[in-house]
């Protein structure tokens, strides 16, 4: 395992290094549901979705993991450095700062203030690396339910950017804001 929390009520949350082959089914089902419209996989079949993981545990610049919730796997994290990927040229990228997807697998049935452990997970873990001063994130603008819980973690937008895909709304967060929000969460 590459990073441990345990939330107070929902018990522990993992990440591991993504398996591009092995994990490809277990993801496309995630990637392809409707609720993952903004990962813009929809169309994907199990081989695409294998090869696009390849494809990043390839890069130098990027990295996949799976995230595992009492031991099950439960959601997808992606961590890549915005001066090279995604943002490139895009934004005033500093020293320090970290890009971040994350993707919650589809519930059958929703637990309370999952995604919410999900993406403090996510900043903890990325925080936990004492290079990181800032995580960069740049959902679709469109997405309006990731920015409220982007806001809830500490993140502060810096405005829409125009990328091929899509239009994004660029935030960020620092260690300082992030534990500001999650205060009682995570250990500071």
């Amino acid at each position: 395992m590459r990073y441990r929390r345990v939330d107070d009520r929902l018990g522990e949350f993992a990440l591991r290094t993504l398996d591009p082959d092995a994990d490809a089914a277990l993801l496309h089902r995630w990637v392809t549901h409707p609720k993952a419209a903004f990962w813009l996989m929809a169309d994907a079949d199990v081989a695409r979705v294998a090869q696009e993981y390849r494809r990043i545990a390839a890069h130098p610049h990027h990295d996949a993991f799976l995230g595992l919730h009492e031991g099950r796997p439960a959601f997808l994290a992606e961590r890549y450095d915005p001066a090279h990927v995604e943002l490139a040229g895009r934004y005033d990228a500093a020293v320090g700062d970290v890009g971040m997807h994350f993707l919650c697998a589809p519930a059958e049935v929703p637990v309370h203030g999952f995604t919410r452990a999900v993406i403090t997970t996510v900043m903890a873990w990325l925080f936990a690396d004492p290079a990181t001063r800032r995580v960069v994130v740049e959902p679709d603008v469109r997405n309006t339910a990731v920015h409220a819980l982007n806001a809830a973690v500490g993140f502060t937008v810096v405005g829409p950017i125009r990328k091929p895909e899509k239009d994004a709304l660029l935030s960020v967060c620092t260690r300082e804001k992030f534990h500001a929000a999650t205060r009682g969460d995570v250990p500071a």
